[in-house]
């Protein structure tokens, strides 16, 4: 990750926790959907933000998220580094293979990322 990136992933990471402190449990999960856009080509941070995904989905007894988080933290950790649906949110109601677009702010980010 360069330094660009690593700072928009870092800040959406920041915003997820504040929000899941402050119990905004849907404001969380939308800022670890756009870490997850962003870390999506990073084996490491890919799986980080699954892993956190499943943390908040246990906190709040959302059982569908975590089977879902569960299957795609295995997934993540195998296939990052050889394919990955672009722009996907990483949620489990979503497929795991479905391309989806990149929101604008991000895209700008990922353009210069070089991964």
């Amino acid at each position: 990750m360069n330094a660009t990136l690593q700072k928009a992933y870092d800040a959406e990471l920041r915003a997820a926790r504040a929000a899941t402190a402050g119990r905004d449990v849907e404001v969380a999960f939308r800022h670890l959907e756009r870490a997850h856009i962003l870390s999506q080509r990073h084996t490491s941070e890919h799986v980080h933000v699954h892993w956190l995904m499943l943390r908040l989905a246990a906190s709040v007894g959302a059982w569908r998220e975590i089977i879902g988080q569960s299957t795609r933290i295995v997934a993540a950790g195998a296939f990052s580094h050889l394919w990955v649906p672009i722009g996907n949110t990483g949620r489990a109601n979503v497929s795991a293979m479905k391309p989806m677009p990149i929101p604008d702010d991000l895209l700008s980010v990922l353009d210069n990322d070089g991964a």
